[in-house]
């Protein structure tokens, strides 16, 4: 299983806020076919499952700035792609919060 973190950055809009085209991206990604888990943060989305479901998600997600009038839009993709074990976003904080509690 993979986690990738993505944002997605529509460029040139009316106005300096970007909260409806994270609504609108949200949307999709609750609507998505794959078997997926999210999360949603302030700075980002994580998602996690398989890889090739993964970026088919991602690939519509980036669309859904140009279907609501953006001209230009600027992904980024973090993958981290573990194929020794099982790995899940909650699985990696907790590892984290565990060490911290040494």
């Amino acid at each position: 299983m993979a986690i990738v973190e993505f944002t997605i950055i529509p460029i040139g809009t009316a106005t300096t806020s970007l909260s409806q085209y994270v609504a609108d991206i949200q949307k999709v990604l609750e609507q998505a076919e794959e078997p997926v888990h999210y999360e949603m943060t302030a700075m980002s989305t994580m998602i996690e499952g398989e890889l090739d479901d993964l970026m088919t998600i991602i690939r519509r997600l980036h669309e859904v700035p140009f279907q609501h009038g953006a001209q230009r839009v600027s992904t980024s993709i973090k993958i981290d792609d573990r194929r020794d074990q099982q790995a899940s976003i909650q699985q990696k904080l907790r590892s984290v919060q565990d060490k911290m509690n040494l």
